[in-house]
């Protein structure tokens, strides 16, 4: 009986100790890097961009997939200040990101912070980012593009095991329980096998040769890891001979792909045709 008791206190415990299992809701913004719309129009821009992005679909609250961390030699530049143990990681001079953070503050955008990592230190990689931002209301999680993890430009990346995937979420969580981790990659291959508590598992593949292509495939992503929460970035140049014959691209291919695949939680326009798409001078006052 008093092993029987002890097992119960345990198996208790341990779900105690579990990452938080919160749904995080539909969101509908835009991705962004320093070098992806070869020009930046200012925060009053991109917030005006995730909250058209997100008018698109009822009930979705504007986001974005803000990238402080980009893939330098064999590891990770981030752009603010910061003092890192690891050699791999590089640390800016001034701080590109807190006067935008600011404003999504202000104006209700759901920010995920997001690193190219390259080889550099991982636990000590969200750490810093996070303590640096995560005063921040905006801030929802972090994210990896895993197609830089431990690998130089221009590879594929290294696959996620589940253990390094639930080391990632109690770092991330040790920082605020609600927050989540989003693992980006364009082969399910890539990510880990069976471990989903606190993930939203993001697919940014391209080159597809019509809509139907980029349909079937993101529907494959979302049955893959049904239940877990996913989400798709959309828009690329190289999709854009389909795409622009539409009437209204992020809003038919986000409204058929919450359709097709009920465990979408995250549509992202990519910011390489973000201006073509969101012209500044139509969606600023």
């Amino acid at each position: 009986m008093k092993r029987l008791l002890a097992l119960t206190l345990l198996v208790v415990l341990l779900a105690g100790c579990s990452p938080a299992d919160s749904d995080p809701g539909l969101g509908a913004g835009f991705r962004y890097s320093t070098t992806g719309p070869g020009m930046n129009p200012g925060a009053e821009y991109w917030a005006a961009v995730g909250e058209a992005m997100a008018a698109r679909f009822p009930g979705a609250a504007p986001q974005a997939v803000w990238i402080i961390g980009g893939v330098y030699g064999d590891g990770t530049y981030l752009n603010f200040p910061c003092q890192a143990e690891d050699p791999l990681i590089r640390c800016g001079y001034v701080d590109m990101n807190e006067a935008y953070l600011d404003l999504f503050d202000e104006r209700g955008i759901q920010v995920w912070l997001q690193v190219e990592s390259g080889h550099a230190d991982m636990l000590e990689t969200i750490d810093l980012v996070l303590d640096q931002y995560s005063h921040h209301a905006s801030v929802i999680g972090f994210g990896v593009d895993v197609e830089w993890y431990q690998t130089p430009l221009g590879s594929q990346g290294v696959p996620i095991s589940d253990a390094v995937a639930a080391a990632w979420v109690r770092a991330v969580q040790r920082h605020d329980r609600q927050y989540l981790l989003f693992l980006k990659h364009y082969e399910i291959a890539y990510l880990p096998p069976s471990y989903r508590d606190g993930i939203v598992f993001i697919n940014d593949h391209q080159d597809f040769e019509n809509f139907d292509a980029l349909l079937a495939n993101f529907t494959a992503w979302g049955q893959h890891f049904a239940p877990a929460p996913v989400g798709y970035q959309f828009g690329y140049p190289s999709d854009s001979p389909w795409w622009s014959q539409m009437q209204d691209p992020p809003g038919e291919i986000g409204a058929a792909l919450l359709e097709a695949i009920p465990n979408t939680r995250t549509l992202l326009w990519v910011d390489f045709t973000v201006l073509r798409v969101f012209p500044p001078e139509e969606i600023l006052p």
